[in-house]
């Protein structure tokens, strides 16, 4: 008589490989949606010139010519925690991909058992205890294998392998946004430190107006109140400096964080003021469209669309029914001795059906709660297409007018300068009042402040720029601390 299941198992493998040839995948096929940037940026004539392209794999930061600025950045990428997350959840995120690539192979697993039973003499009465005791043995290999017709997997897969991407991009917008913040906080820094050396070289000229009073005071040329007015000046000006110092050593500290030491890390290194960073002639903002090929977050925003996209067909999937090719080869005996005879051998090959069009309205749920998740992602990913827009635009405006601003306070603090020097002048030869004297070493210091800012927002802004045209940026993967691995 033939054994049944090896009459079956041809009939089976048979029927498998016919499904299998006949697989198609269902659910909707991601097609990228049209993203609809004008042609050219409205804004990008003020700012920038077609002849200055940068090289897509050169360091934005390089293009300043700083030095430092470099180094703080480099590290950074190196060793800040937040990039050292971003790295985590994208290895995760590889690691659930392959999780999903092996449910498209067999599962093969190995077992092995042992069994000494003794039954009671009240289960087998009137045998003795040796007739009461039973041994077995029995060790195989069963595999299993989901017979993907209708592309659940392949669904998963591709959902799997979108949320991949989605992490790159993730961990590159993360290596964005922290090369801006050190460059931003270095330039800052920088013009602290330039704003802090004017109001001391101003109070120093103003303590050297209050000595010039005093003298005239003294000889009978001037009065008590003379004096008053220059040292409430003075005073004034020296004011600034605490403030100043204080956000300076806050600048030092949140650099020292940013590239993952302690806060006060960077203090002797950074304490010696340094220049501004020098501004870029121009620079080239392209076109929208490459604009937004550019940005790691319209990327990550169009990769979570496609898993999206996918998942769709995971759920409708389970509409139809699910097939799986079963089998096991092993061995069975008595004793351990006879494990591996011939007559001891077992052998099962099967084709299961699971099919839950019984539980149709739990189904149709979860394929509109996956219809609107990725309705949810579209319309994320257009509104991100408009923000790295709108990033942009703005950016080439801030700059733009940052640029016209530097231009005119640099020579209003050349003029203020020049003003208080002839007020001076003036003063020691008799031919002007100390209220002149006085309004011209106000007016310098203010003008001068004002220059160290505009000139400090000039260089912020193109890096503010350059962040948003998401250029050049070289990709750096920060230094893992050691894991045990269990």
């Amino acid at each position: 008589m033939a054994d049944p299941i090896l009459s079956t198992a041809p009939k089976a493998l048979a029927l498998g490989l016919m499904l299998a040839l006949g697989a198609c995948t269902v659910g909707p096929d991601y097609v990228k949606p049209d993203a609809a940037a004008p042609a050219e940026f409205a804004r990008a004539d003020a700012a920038t010139d077609a002849a200055a392209v940068p090289a897509p794999d050169d360091a934005f930061w390089a293009r300043f010519g700083d030095a430092e600025l470099t180094a703080l950045i480099e590290q950074a990428l190196a060793a800040n925690n937040d990039l050292k997350v971003a790295l985590a959840h994208y290895e995760r995120a590889n690691a659930e991909l392959r999780s999903a690539k092996f449910d498209a192979l067999p599962v093969i697993t190995a077992s092995a058992n042992g069994q000494d039973i003794r039954a009671s003499a009240d289960q087998l009465p009137g045998v003795d205890r040796d007739g009461r005791d039973t041994k077995s043995y029995d060790a195989g290999v069963a595999a299993s294998w989901e017979l993907d017709l209708f592309g659940r997997i392949r669904r998963s897969i591709e959902a799997g392998r979108a949320d991949a991407a989605a992490s790159a991009a993730d961990l590159a917008a993360a290596q964005v946004a922290i090369a801006g913040s050190v460059a931003r906080t270095y330039v800052e820094l920088r013009g602290l430190q330039e704003r802090l050396r004017v109001a001391q070289d101003n109070a120093t000229n103003q303590r050297e107006t209050l000595q010039l009073v005093d003298a005239r005071v003294n000889a009978g040329g001037g009065t008590d109140f003379d004096s008053a007015r220059a040292r409430a000046q003075l005073e004034t000006t020296d004011a600034r400096v605490p403030a100043l110092e204080a956000q300076i050593a806050f600048a030092m500290h949140r650099l020292a964080v940013l590239t993952g030491r302690t806060p006060g890390a960077l203090i002797e290194e950074l304490q010696t003021p340094g220049a501004l960073p020098a501004l870029p002639e121009r620079l080239d903002a392209g076109t929208p469209g490459e604009l937004l090929r550019r940005r790691p977050d319209v990327a990550a925003a169009e990769q979570r669309l496609h898993a999206a996209t996918a998942r769709i067909g995971v759920a409708t999937a389970d509409l139809f029914p699910r097939f799986t090719l079963g089998g096991l080869l092993g061995t069975q005996a008595i004793s351990t001795g006879s494990l591996f005879e011939r007559d001891s051998e077992t052998h099962l090959l099967a084709l299961g059906v699971d099919w839950s069009f019984l539980d149709v309205g739990h189904v149709r749920a979860r394929i509109a709660a996956s219809g609107a998740d990725a309705e949810a992602a579209l319309a994320q990913y257009r509104q991100s297409v408009l923000l790295a827009l709108e990033d942009t635009e703005n950016a080439l405006v801030r700059y733009a007018k940052a640029r016209a601003e530097d231009a005119q306070l640099e020579r209003a603090a050349t003029d203020s300068a020049e003003a208080a020097r002839l007020a001076r002048v003036r003063y020691e030869a008799g031919a002007a009042g100390l209220l002149e004297v006085l309004d011209a070493e106000r007016s310098r210091l203010q003008a001068q402040d004002a220059f160290a800012d505009a000139r400090t927002r000039s260089v912020t802004g193109a890096v503010a720029l350059y962040q948003a045209l998401a250029g050049g940026w070289p990709q750096h993967v920060p230094q893992r601390e050691g894991i045990a691995q269990r």
